[in-house]
């Protein structure tokens, strides 16, 4: 098969990012306000504190909101807070499993004592409005069945009330319906790690105080990891997504001198 010039461009990203990647390079991102606000937040809380992160997100998001998630399921146990998972959204449910599960096993967290799985709900509005209520009568068994009094981490847990926050992991509007009815009937604290696209969507709701702050896409992944120590997808997502912006620009450039090089040869 005879390569075009499509094709050369194309192997010539890969063959540029490959090279980036191998090396050992440290991209410095700046903090962002929004960023700092969500560490802050996880630092400011007192030891043994509970969390409610929500993985209302689908499997497409997972190279973007993967490494957001990761990096503040990692500071939360890193400072010895108790998280309780669930998912509103189906293809959450078993990502965040994993996730908190492998991350739990990273520093050494115990099941039902220090984290707890409480698997997926349907009909999201329903299931806010109903935690708000009785998170007990609303998930009255774990993800793996075993039944809610049972779990040592949520016999003190009744509703919002014994929650510090919730911290919705979205890809898309899901987490207006925690503002809306958690946050608007409950004084639910809202946070929130997103994908890029969705940052300005969300940009009002900091504006109006309904959401504390949020962490956005692979630059809030990395800026992050840059506050916990911890390198991770959003740093090397960012590498490679700078990387090859910085390739492209060079095209446009080359592209360009040699469009006016050729002009110039003909006389035009």
């Amino acid at each position: 098969m005879k390569l075009e010039t499509r094709h050369w461009t194309f192997l010539g990203l890969f063959v540029v990012i490959t090279i980036v990647m191998l090396l050992p390079i440290r991209l410095s991102v700046p903090v962002s306000e929004q960023t700092q606000k969500m560490y802050d937040f996880i630092e400011s809380l007192p030891p043994n504190s509970i969390l409610l992160i929500s993985f209302d997100h689908e499997a497409s998001a997972l190279p973007e909101i993967r490494p957001v998630g990761l990096a503040i399921v990692r500071h939360a146990f890193a400072k010895g807070h108790r998280l309780i998972g669930l998912s509103l959204f189906a293809e959450g449910t078993v990502i965040g499993y994993r996730m908190m599960q492998n991350v739990a096993a990273e520093y050494g967290r115990e099941y039902g004592k220090d984290y707890v799985y409480l698997g997926f709900k349907p009909q999201y509005i329903a299931a806010i409005l109903s935690m708000g209520e009785s998170i007990p009568r609303t998930f009255p068994e774990d993800y793996m069945g075993r039944p809610y009094e049972e779990l040592e981490l949520l016999r003190g847990v009744h509703n919002y009330d014994d929650v510090a926050a919730v911290i919705s992991i979205a890809d898309g509007s899901l987490t207006t319906h925690w503002m809306e009815y958690g946050a608007a009937r409950y004084n639910l604290t809202v946070l929130a790690g997103v994908t890029a696209a969705m940052v300005t969507t969300y940009d009002p709701y900091i504006a109006s105080g309904q959401m504390y702050t949020l962490v956005g896409g692979l630059r809030g992944a990395a800026e992050y990891e840059s506050l916990i120590g911890r390198e991770g997808g959003g740093s090397r997502g960012m590498l490679a997504q700078s990387t090859a912006h910085i390739y492209v620009l060079l095209l446009i450039v080359l592209g360009n001198v040699i469009y006016f090089l050729t002009r110039r040869k003909r006389g035009l």
